[in-house]
């Protein structure tokens, strides 16, 4: 079930201080995947699981399903996982931009929130500030992943992903929007997209060798589009 919030109410905009990766991780020099909307936090529990020779992050903007996933994260005694309430858009730019050169090696935004009205455009997740802050944290090479089940949601995406010009579509994308999920585990939306038979929109980028662009001047251009 989608609950949405308006990240632009007042309350949602509070910057908020994220702690250090050592405050995070026990192990803080570990490659960092981050998931940005990680809702209730089933897929990173799992994930973590897995791959602990990663340290993995979920930011969420809903508060309590951002607790709840950090209680159930301590109770399995998880220390490569941390769970955190916050604004991507208002409290993450700065905290990437303090990162280790190359800590940062994966990021996922899965199922995000559709706001399909022109005039809502700035409530929905992927913001060009966001965009070229997670650009400008991963190295030439490393991915980002986004995932949903409506067409218009990753249709908005990837044009925004591709005015950046700083991200080329992986080669394991047989066919746009098809391809298959880099993750050994699904998503809570994704397993119930699927159970109900509606498709999913995939594509796996990886961060391409040209440089990020100024800011302002990307703002502006997807402003006009």
């Amino acid at each position: 079930m989608r609950q949405h919030v308006n990240p632009l109410s007042r309350y949602f905009q509070l910057e908020r201080e994220l702690p250090k990766l050592d405050e995070l991780f026990d192990c803080p020099d570990l490659p960092l995947h981050l998931d940005i909307g990680s809702a209730r936090g089933y897929f990173l529990l799992k994930l973590a699981s897995l791959q602990q020779g990663w340290n993995h992050l979920g930011i969420e903007i809903r508060q309590p399903l951002a607790d709840a996933a950090e209680k159930d994260r301590y109770a399995l005694g998880l220390s490569n996982l941390s769970f955190l309430f916050a604004n991507a858009n208002v409290s993450l730019g700065e905290w990437l931009s303090s990162l280790p050169n190359d800590t940062l090696q994966k990021v996922s935004i899965q199922f995000p929130d559709p706001w399909f009205k022109r005039r809502h455009r700035k409530r929905k997740l992927l913001q060009p500030d966001l965009l070229l802050s997670i650009a400008s944290s991963l190295d030439p090479g490393r991915e980002l992943f986004v995932q949903t089940d409506l067409i218009d949601v990753i249709e908005s995406m990837k044009m925004m992903i591709d005015l950046s010009n700083c991200f080329s579509i992986s080669q394991n994308c047989s066919r746009l929007f098809s391809g298959e999920n880099p993750f050994p585990v699904r998503s809570e939306r994704e397993i119930y997209a699927l159970n109900k038979r509606q498709p999913i929109y995939r594509i796996l980028y990886i961060r391409n060798e040209r440089k990020t662009p100024e800011m302002q001047s990307f703002i502006n251009e997807w402003k006009q589009i």
